[in-house]
C-alpha cells in the first residue's frame, strides 16, 4: 500500500515509517523539518510542509491508500493545532477519495465502552488540570474523526515508553483489559495493522503491553 504518515518525525511516527517500509509499503512522510526524520529509503517520499496548510496536506494525501496520524499537541496552549491539522487531513482525504484513517489519542479521551476505575478517574482529573488544552485538542480531534464518514480507527494509548517491541499488545477499553503503558514500537505496529484490518473499524480500542 501507499501510506501517508503524519507526525512522522515524532518518537512514535518514526516507528510507523520504519515498520511500514520494512513491511513493503510505500510511505509519504509529511514533515515540518525533513532533517529530523533521519530515514532514507527507495519507497519513502518526504513532503515538507505544515499540517495547518491545506494545500500541502492535500499534496501529501493525493494518491495514497491510507493515512496514519500520530500527531499530538507539543504544548499546553489553546491553539488546538492538531484539531485544525486533522480537519485538513479529513478534507484532503474526502477530496482524493482516500477512505482509511488511523489516528492515535490518549486513553484519557473517553469512549462509551470504557468502564473507568477510581484510579482512571484520578489520572483523568489530573490530566485535565495539568494539561487541559492538550486534552481538549485531542478530544476535538476524536470528535472530528468520528464525524468524518471515513473508514477510521482511533487507537488510544496509556503512558508511552521507548522500550523494545514485545510483539504482544493487549486490546481493550479503559478499565477493561488495559494496562498502564505501551512501547511506541508496539503502538506503531498495531496502528500499521489497522490500515488493512477491519477488526476495529469505527472503534476506539485502548491498547497496552
Amino acid at each position: 500500500m501507499r501510506i501517508a504518515a503524519f507526525g512522522a518525525t515524532g518518537r512514535t511516527g518514526k516507528h510507523v515509517v520504519e515498520q511500514a517500509l520494512a513491511a513493503g509499503h510505500e510511505v509519504v512522510a509529511f514533515v515540518r523539518t525533513p532533517a529530523k526524520l533521519g530515514i532514507e529509503h527507495a519507497r519513502l517520499t518526504v513532503v515538507q510542509g505544515d499540517v495547518q496548510d491545506k494545500a500541502q496536506v492535500s499534496q501529501a494525501i493525493a494518491g495514497v491508500d491510507a493515512v496514519i496520524s500520530a500527531l499530538g499537541p507539543t504544548e499546553n496552549k489553546p491553539t488546538y493545532q492538531v484539531t485544525a491539522g486533522t480537519e485538513n487531513i479529513i478534507t484532503a482525504m474526502h477530496a482524493h477519495g482516500v477512505r482509511r484513517l488511523v489516528i492515535s489519542a490518549g486513553a484519557g479521551v473517553g469512549d462509551p465502552n470504557d468502564a473507568p476505575k477510581i484510579m482512571n478517574h484520578v489520572v483523568n482529573l489530573l490530566l485535565k488540570l495539568v494539561a487541559r488544552h492538550v486534552y481538549e485538542d485531542m478530544k476535538q480531534v476524536v470528535e472530528k474523526v468520528r464525524a468524518s464518514n471515513l473508514d477510521w480507527v482511533i487507537v488510544r494509548v496509556p503512558m508511552l515508553t521507548d522500550d523494545p517491541p514485545t510483539g504482544v499488545v493487549q486490546v481493550g477499553y479503559v478499565g477493561k483489559g488495559m494496562g498502564m503503558r505501551i512501547s511506541r514500537a508496539d503502538m506503531a505496529e498495531f496502528m500499521l495493522r489497522q490500515v488493512s484490518d477491519d477488526a476495529y473499524l469505527h472503534k476506539t480500542p485502548a491498547i497496552s503491553n
